[in-house]
């Protein structure tokens, strides 16, 4: 299973706020039931099967575009461990353990 983060980040917009966009890749992301995601101050991090997850933020950077943007800019990190399951879940409880 892949961890990835993704932040859409529409240029060139009427005002410097960009909740309207995210909000916009959000109501994509509830519509479909295959990847697990997580909204945070400054990106979205995505969990399930890469491919899943790639092909969901192709359909997310096309987002601002549907919104009349010309350009968008996307960046991508991905978490692919695979000598073990992983999870959002598991992540963020291996470091409070260590807290």
């Amino acid at each position: 299973m892949a961890i990835v983060e993704v932040t859409v980040v529409p240029l060139g917009t009427q005002t410097p706020s960009l909740s309207m966009y995210v909000a916009g890749t959000h109501k994509l992301l509830k519509s479909q039931d295959k990847v697990n995601y997580q909204l945070t101050p400054m990106g979205t991090i995505l969990e399930g099967d890469l491919d899943e997850c790639l092909s969901l933020i192709r359909k997310m950077h096309e987002v601002p575009f549907e919104a009349d943007t010309a350009r968008v800019s996307t960046q991508i990190r991905i978490d692919d461990r695979r000598d073990k399951e992983s999870s959002m879940d598991k992540k963020i409880n291996s470091v409070n353990e260590k807290l």
